[in-house]
């Protein structure tokens, strides 16, 4: 059963800014989840916090609650514009690709699986843009005064610092493995997304049958929320020792500046292979929690602003 509201049928003008206010909600309530998970990942051999408890504990004894949210202001500020990128290519995306599978596979979970994966890399590609330096930034202020690393006096101090030693190109620094990790696991996620709520329909006993009694909002919304939570585990396992090396490339200072292949040289001799795994648990929280959050968020999101027929 496809329950999908496409581009086509949507109001824009409604949907980026009811879209903006909802997606800032989602981004508050689930932010100090990154912050754990890149502390974890930057952590040195010798840092105390091994673990997500750990850094929540530390993090609370010497900032209190603000800091699990180092680093939002910068995040909101460019996440408005880059989620509008994404969402735009996203929906577009998908629906072209719909039409030009259609005479070619004829399993519906099947199409929704590669529409879905070919959308989420595409709109991950054009947002990657806006994102990496909002990333770049964000990640400085989470491990500032952490494990060694700088402080700075906000996101404007990060700018300037990074231009001054680096130029322009230090904003992008891991510019190609943040492709590489977020194209991916996009693509993964929406993928997964796509294929596994037909799936569950399924499993539920519904199928294409045009007689058939529509199912309520909340087997709607169970669905979806099971979709987002199978693909978030599926992004999070496929994608995080990218994330983690990519993480530690961006946050590093100018002046001890090591390679991937250093930086996975050193994270397997301190942890082994496990090492590149650091911060999967947050990780993976944080891929579930805030794809199904987002994606419950989204889908309610489509059904407000569908145009009347």
């Amino acid at each position: 059963m496809n329950t999908e509201i496409n581009w086509d049928k949507l109001d824009k003008t409604k949907f980026y800014v009811v879209g903006a206010g909802l997606f800032t909600g989602v981004t508050i309530a689930l932010y100090p989840v990154s912050v754990v998970k890149t502390r974890l990942q930057v952590a040195s051999k010798e840092t105390a916090e091994r673990n997500a408890g750990s850094v929540i504990r530390g993090i609370l004894k010497k900032d209190g609650v603000s800091g699990l949210y180092r680093g939002f202001g910068t995040v909101i500020t460019g996440a408005i514009p880059a989620r509008i990128i994404f969402l735009t290519a996203l929906e577009t995306t998908k629906v072209a690709a719909l039409k030009t599978l259609e005479p070619f596979v004829s399993s519906e979970p099947t199409q929704a699986a590669i529409a879905n994966g070919i959308a989420g890399m595409t709109a991950s590609i054009f947002s990657a843009a806006v994102f990496v330096p909002v990333d770049v930034i964000s990640q400085k202020l989470m491990v500032q005064g952490y494990s060694g690393h700088a402080k700075y006096n906000g996101g404007l101090d990060v700018v300037r610092q990074v231009i001054k030693s680096d130029g322009i190109r230090g904003l992008y620094r891991g510019f190609g493995l943040s492709v590489m990790t977020y194209s991916p696991s996009s693509a993964v996620w929406w993928a997964s997304y796509g294929s596994s709520q037909r799936v569950i329909w399924r499993i539920f006993g519904h199928d294409s049958d045009p007689e058939e009694v529509p199912p309520s909002q909340w087997r709607i919304m169970l669905v979806q929320a099971g979709g987002g939570i199978t693909a978030g585990a599926a992004a999070s396992c496929i994608t995080t020792p990218l994330d983690t090396i990519k993480t530690r490339l961006q946050v590093m200072g100018h002046e001890n500046r090591p390679s991937a292949r250093q930086i996975v040289t050193k994270l397997i001799a301190d942890d082994g292979w496990k090492g590149l795994y650091r911060g999967l648990g947050p990780r993976f929280f944080s891929m579930s929690a805030w794809g199904t959050s987002m994606i419950l968020a989204y889908e309610y999101l489509k059904r407000l602003c569908a145009k009347d027929e």
